[in-house]
């Protein structure tokens, strides 16, 4: 479980409006000392990620080229920018685009999906010697703890094999992992009644002060690193914010607009955490990888895609959310031009698109472009992974060039990148 808790920032209107409605009564109890802070809070505090693991196709999502040779069976609408088109499917994003800036120029240096996974999470290409923080845990470690929150600060819904982890911050920071938002978290509840655990807790406390005063005599002798930690996940198992990973009692109406998927059932989830309290919250949807027959493994993608990601940012808004929380749309890379031989898209890390919003990003702005014929490998005003995660933590007001000393002595600045001004709100 991670250690860290994040910053408040929910807004007083917001407040308002989640006490009217019974799907958030359960934020009662540390809501009006959350919006008090909120209220003084002058940057955005939290991040949303929406992974797109495969990787999604640019050329059938958010970047067609139709009538081309490269665009295959791609149909394309409308989008709330003028002159923005996006594949058809996407009828509900192309429609809050308004709130949204769209990156059609992203460019990454991995093809292999782990390694790409690894840089597009962390800022950072795969290294041998250590193991670098992703983005949530790096906003753990160096943005202010939440007093109140007593769930993880970072966590990490329907996670595929390389969830986001502290790296050399230490495992503290890793994502908490859950899945599916209508099961209930494993391991959360006692699993003996109250005063039989409340014996074992006494009996492990007695173990724990001994070993304080036998084996570290410099240190505080009443508290150890895993005592702390057990007390975390004490508050946690007991706590009434644990609720905000169920989304069962939320309405059935207010659910079924983000879809009957559990993708969509994990944005819902991540906006709940949002206003819990939660700093990161990342969300995957895996299924993109179409080698072979791309325009029908895309479409079904596109579908479960587009009624969650548009209901995650409308109610973001309409909870007054949306300036505090940065949402990050996309995959590990993009997809080829070129259509092989079995009708699929290969791996394409230069040009590929994501969709940022709210939290101080700038809204309607479309950034760079591809070759609609598919020859130019590289895109105009390439936006690279890098840029992306020093841009995010400027928005935060972390210094993204600040050097850290990792476990064996190694100054490491938290990004290497530099801020895309296109991307800031002016």
């Amino acid at each position: 479980m991670s250690a860290c808790h994040s910053s408040s920032h929910i807004h007083r209107r917001s407040l308002l409006q989640g006490l009217g409605a019974t799907s958030l009564s359960w934020l009662t109890p540390l809501s009006q000392s959350l919006a008090a802070d909120a209220a003084k809070a002058d940057r955005p505090k939290s991040l949303i990620l929406l992974w797109l693991g495969g990787a999604a196709s640019q050329l059938d999502t958010f970047d067609p080229h139709p009538t081309t040779k490269i665009g295959g069976e791609v149909k394309v609408i409308d989008t709330a920018i003028k002159g923005v088109q996006f594949a058809s499917g996407l009828e509900q994003t192309a429609g809050v685009m308004g709130d949204v800036s769209l990156i059609r120029s992203m460019v990454s240096k991995e093809g292999d999906h782990e390694r790409a996974f690894y840089n597009i999470k962390t800022g950072y290409r795969p290294d041998q010697t250590l193991v670098h923080p992703s983005i949530g845990a790096v906003m753990c470690h160096e943005l202010p703890e939440q007093v109140g929150t007593d769930i993880p600060a970072h966590v990490s819904i329907l996670p595929n094999q390389w969830p986001a982890r502290g790296g050399y911050l230490g495992a503290r920071y890793d994502a908490f992992q859950v899945y599916d938002p209508k099961a209930s978290i494993p391991d959360v509840r006692a699993r003996v009644d109250d005063e039989r655990m409340e014996r074992r807790m006494k009996s492990l406390q007695v173990v724990e002060q001994s070993f304080a005063r036998g084996r570290m005599p410099n240190l505080d002798q009443e508290r150890t690193l895993h005592q702390i930690s057990i007390e975390r996940a004490r508050r946690m198992m007991t706590s009434e914010q644990l609720k905000a990973f169920d989304v069962s009692e939320v309405p059935k109406a207010e659910r079924e607009v983000y879809g009957d998927t559990p993708f969509g059932r994990g944005c819902l989830a991540a906006v709940r955490l949002i206003q819990a309290g939660v700093r990161c919250v990342e969300v995957t949807l895996n299924g993109w990888d179409t080698h072979a027959n791309n325009f029908e493994g895309q479409a079904s993608q596109v579908k479960i895609l587009d009624a969650a990601y548009a209901s995650l940012i409308r109610d973001l808004k309409r909870l007054d959310l949306l300036e505090h929380t940065m949402v990050v749309c996309g995959g590990e890379f993009g997809r080829t031009p070129k259509i092989n031989n079995v009708g699929g898209r290969d791996h394409w890390p230069t040009g590929f698109s994501m969709l940022v919003a709210g939290g101080g990003f700038a809204k309607g702005r479309v950034l760079g472009a591809t070759d609609p014929e598919g020859v130019k490998k590289d895109p105009a005003d390439p936006v690279y992974v890098e840029d992306l995660h020093a841009t995010i933590m400027h928005l935060l007001k972390i210094d993204y060039s600040k050097e850290l000393q990792t476990p064996i002595g190694r100054p490491m600045a938290l990004s290497k990148g530099d801020v895309v001004e296109g991307l800031v709100a002016s």
